[in-house]
């Protein structure tokens, strides 16, 4: 698990336990991923919140700008906090 930094705290939307809230911090990966996550609202300084995890852990659903959106794990390790 990677580390944000900050003890306590997940690195990425992907380690975040349900009902977390947090800010991003900014959005690294892949060119394309990160382009479509920009797209979507996923930008630095927006504030989000993990809604609900799939049973096995993907995809998860992510408040953002008043919109539930579904990430793949992948997409939400990208979006780090």
């Amino acid at each position: 698990m990677e580390s944000s930094g900050r003890p306590g705290r997940p690195a990425s939307l992907a380690e975040a336990p349900v009902g977390f809230r947090g800010t991003i911090r900014d959005v690294a990966g892949d060119a394309g991923t990160c382009l479509a996550l920009l797209e979507l609202g996923f930008t630095p300084g927006q504030r989000v919140v993990l809604v609900a995890v799939a049973p096995f852990g993907d995809p998860v659903a992510v408040s953002l700008r008043g919109t539930v959106i579904a990430l793949r794990q992948g997409e939400a390790r990208c979006v780090r906090l």
